[in-house]
Order: structure tokens, then C-alpha cells, then sequence
């Protein structure tokens, strides 16, 4: 049907007043959004944010992300919760002097940083996990005996690190079926002078391993220690390192005792291989293996020096490693596929030799009675695995360590005596030795004697 005239006049009009209403809209929309930029920002509230250490000076800084960095500052957080972040643009920088002060801009994953500035996370971050963590731990009800237990650990405390002796058999991270972890038992157990902030891994020791496990008191030594741990690895593999620049390639010594089955062919030398993660067992478990470079699976490269100690007649030798990488089971895979000499008690990477030296007999229900009746707490007996035993533990002993006063160089920063946050020139080492656990100094005793 045709529209009449009034009706096509009505209609008219109707747009007219839609569209005024549509550039008014627009208009204002436009003085709202120019209002905004104008505005000054809000200012920074320590309270409310977590500042993380400013960014470096290093030649690669055009491809280091802010999603990388906070990664590397913060190894704690779960990286679904990083990624979160950046996703609900919570994540603000903070430039540095001479730029205004306490002026927050919003950041994305992408987006490069430069040197100086400083990422800014939602304080709520730390808060939520130091409660988490205090809330699992006290469905543990840990018992006066249970804490002095865990504290007896401690072989070295200052203002920025705690160096514990962990024992065998106490893993350092929770997950499925473990009761005890490390670093829990450390949160509800090692607050010492006032501090609310648990301490904080910076790197791994593997279950069964023993000796020494370093620990950040604060996110800021957490933060230092993890880059020194990881350029360790970096400098080794002849990699520039993003975090610290010109930092001395001795500053971490780390040296393991372990006792192999065998005895190398040469009595010291270096072991450069790569290693990667292999299935195994229809999917059911993964094992650590050596690995051509040239191959299609994603390696590793791993570097080890190691050195005889001291050999016994029945056929044990003593062995001092100093890895200049950190990969997972890199002194066990070492030991096992390019020394031949698998470390004892290490049953996933030396399973043949120990059956054939006869270190592999199950333990029967009677002698598991023999057991001591005062057992340490947590279920953990260091006393029995000696090689004088019918199945063995693990004798491998982070027995020493030499790295940097990171509290001192901490300090000097704060006094203003050094400009830059990682700075370790000028500061002197600490040198850290952790005693063997009981059964190991058993197999020590009996092969020397």
C-alpha cells in the first residue's frame, strides 16, 4: 500500500529527531572520552599493588614481554592466573625518574618494556595464596613436635634467604597424594621475626634428594635468587641472559655427593648432553632421557662436571657433581646413560644394574616391623637405606653451595651505596655446607673403613 503524505512527513521527522539524537550522542561521547585522556590519572597506592622489581638494561630488551618478565618474577603464581590478569587488564606499569611519579598505565602481554620500569599487580595476588596456603596447612594441625622439626631444617637465616637441609623422602611442591610439602610446612612453620610473607621457592630438589634448598623471605630475594639460579643455566649454555647482564659466571657453585654403582672411565671431566621428556608405559609415566640435538623431540642441553672422590673394593664409587644447568634429573641421567654408573638408589634410571649387583630384593614384612618406633615426624626415617640394606635409598646430597650476600646487596641499594637491583659486584659470597643424612653417612663409613 502507498504511505500517504502525512504519514511520510511523520516518518521524516521521526529520523530527523533520531539522528540529532545519534550526533549528540556521538558528541558527547567524544567531550566524555577527551575528558578522560585529559584527566590526571589516578595516583599510586603502594597498599594497593604488588610492585615487582623495575626491569633491567640488557641488549635483548625489544623482545622481553611484560608477560614474560612477570613470569620470571613470579615463578609462585600459577600462569592461568598471569594470563587472567592481562586478559582483565589489571596489569599497570610504572616508569621510572624522570618520568612524572606514581603515574599507573595499563600494560599488555605483549607489550615490551623499558629499562626501569616496574609491572604492577593487584596486591590481592599475594594475599589469596599466603591465606590459601596458611588455611591448607591448618587442616594439617601441625603439632609443637612437627614445627621444631621443620625449623631444626634451617642451617642459615638473614633478612633476604633461608637455606634449609631438607631431608629425603619430603617433597618440595604439594600435589596429588601428598600430604607434606616443603614449601607448606615452611609457610606455617617458618615465619620467623614478624615476617608475613611465607618464604618462597627459587628452585627444585627431587624428592628422594637431600642437602641444601634455598628459599626467598621476601618476593624481592624470591625474585633476585630465581634469576641467579637461572642464568646460571643461561651463562652456561652460552645464552645472554635478560636478567642479569654482566653478573660473574662463578657466582652459584653448587656441589652433589652421590655414590654410583661402577666407577667412570676417566676420574674427572665434563658432560654435555641434552636431555628430553619421553612417554613411557602406554602414557602412564615420563622418564628423562639423552637426546641427539638433531633430532625433532624438544631438548634441553644439560652440562655436568664431575670428579672421583673415592672408591671402595666392592665395587662403590663416590662422586662429586657440580651441574651448570638446572634440569630435572640431570645428575641422575648423567650418572646412569653416559657414566654408566648409576647413582644407588635409583631405581627409574638404573633398575638393570641394581638387579644385577642385587640391590633390588623387596623389603619382606618382618624386617618392615624391625623399623625404629620413633619414627620423625612426617612419616620420614633418614636412619635406614644404607647400601648394608637390602634396597638402598637414594644417595644423592646437595652437600654445599656459594652464592652471592643477597641480603647485603639488597641493602645497598636500599642505602643508595648501588643504583641497581641487580647488582652483585663488590658482594661478598656465602658458603654453605649441609651435612649427609644419617644412612648415607652409614654407606660412607662402610665404604671408607
Amino acid at each position: 500500500m502507498m504511505m500517504t503524505a502525512a504519514k511520510q512527513q511523520g516518518v521524516g521527522v521521526q529520523f530527523q529527531c533520531l539522528r540529532l539524537l545519534l550526533l549528540r550522542g556521538i558528541r558527547s561521547s567524544r567531550y566524555f572520552s577527551d575528558s578522560v585522556v585529559t584527566k590526571p590519572k589516578l595516583e599510586f597506592d603502594e597498599s594497593k599493588w604488588l610492585t615487582l622489581p623495575p626491569f633491567p638494561s640488557t641488549p635483548d630488551s625489544c623482545s622481553f614481554s611484560a608477560l614474560k618478565w612477570v613470569m620470571r618474577c613470579c615463578p609462585h603464581i600459577p600462569k592461568t592466573l598471569i594470563h587472567k590478569l592481562f586478559r582483565l587488564r589489571q596489569v599497570r606499569t610504572l616508569s621510572p625518574p624522570p618520568h612524572p611519579n606514581s603515574i599507573l598505565k595499563r600494560v599488555g602481554a605483549k607489550d615490551t618494556l623499558n629499562s626501569g620500569d616496574r609491572i604492577i599487580l593487584p596486591h590481592s595476588v599475594q594475599p589469596a595464596r599466603i591465606k590459601e596456603q596458611h588455611r591448607s596447612r591448618s587442616r594439617h594441625d601441625l603439632t609443637d613436635e612437627e614445627i621444631e622439626f621443620v625449623r631444626s631444617l634451617v642451617i642459615h637465616k638473614d633478612a633476604a634467604l633461608l637455606v634449609l637441609n631438607k631431608p629425603p623422602g619430603l617433597p618440595v611442591q604439594g600435589g596429588i597424594h601428598i600430604k607434606h610439602s616443603l614449601d607448606l610446612l615452611a609457610a606455617a612453620s617458618l615465619l620467623f621475626d614478624h615476617y608475613s610473607q611465607p618464604p618462597l621457592l627459587v628452585h627444585r630438589l627431587d624428592r628422594d634428594c637431600s642437602g641444601i634448598m634455598v628459599m626467598g623471605r621476601t618476593q624481592t630475594s624470591a625474585t633476585l635468587l630465581h634469576s641467579i639460579f637461572r642464568h646460571k643455566t643461561t651463562s652456561a649454555t652460552s645464552a645472554a641472559s635478560p636478567i642479569i647482564g654482566a653478573i660473574d659466571e662463578t657466582i652459584l657453585r653448587r656441589k652433589y655427593l652421590a655414590l654410583v654403582i661402577g666407577c667412570p672411565r676417566r676420574p674427572r671431566g665434563l658432560i654435555t648432553a641434552s636431555l628430553a621428556k619421553v612417554v613411557v608405559d602406554n602414557g602412564k609415566s615420563d622418564r628423562i632421557t639423552i637426546v641427539d640435538k638433531s633430532t625433532s623431540v624438544s631438548s634441553q642441553h644439560a652440562i655436568t662436571e664431575y670428579q672421583v672422590i673415592g672408591s671402595s673394593s666392592n665395587g662403590y664409587t663416590w662422586l662429586e657433581l657440580s651441574p651448570l644447568t638446572g634440569r630435572k634429573h640431570q645428575l641422575r641421567v648423567h650418572c646412569a646413560e653416559v657414566l654408566g654408573t648409576p647413582i644407588v638408589g635409583d631405581y627409574k634410571y638404573g633398575r638393570h644394574a641394581h638387579k644385577k649387583w642385587g640391590l633390588i630384593e623387596e623389603v619382606s614384612s618382618e624386617e618392615e616391623l624391625v623399623k625404629e618406633e620413633t619414627v620423625l615426624p612426617f612419616g620420614l626415617d633418614m636412619k635406614r637405606g644404607s647400601i648394608c640394606e637390602k634396597r638402598p635409598r637414594l644417595h644423592l646430597h646437595s652437600k654445599q653451595i656459594v652464592l652471592p650476600n643477597v641480603s647485603e646487596a639488597l641493602q645497598n641499594v636500599e642505602s643508595g651505596t648501588s643504583s641497581s637491583f641487580y647488582d652483585l659486584s663488590g658482594v661478598e659470597s656465602l658458603e654453605l655446607v649441609a651435612p649427609l643424612p644419617p644412612y648415607m653417612q652409614t654407606s660412607w663409613d662402610f665404604t671408607n673403613s
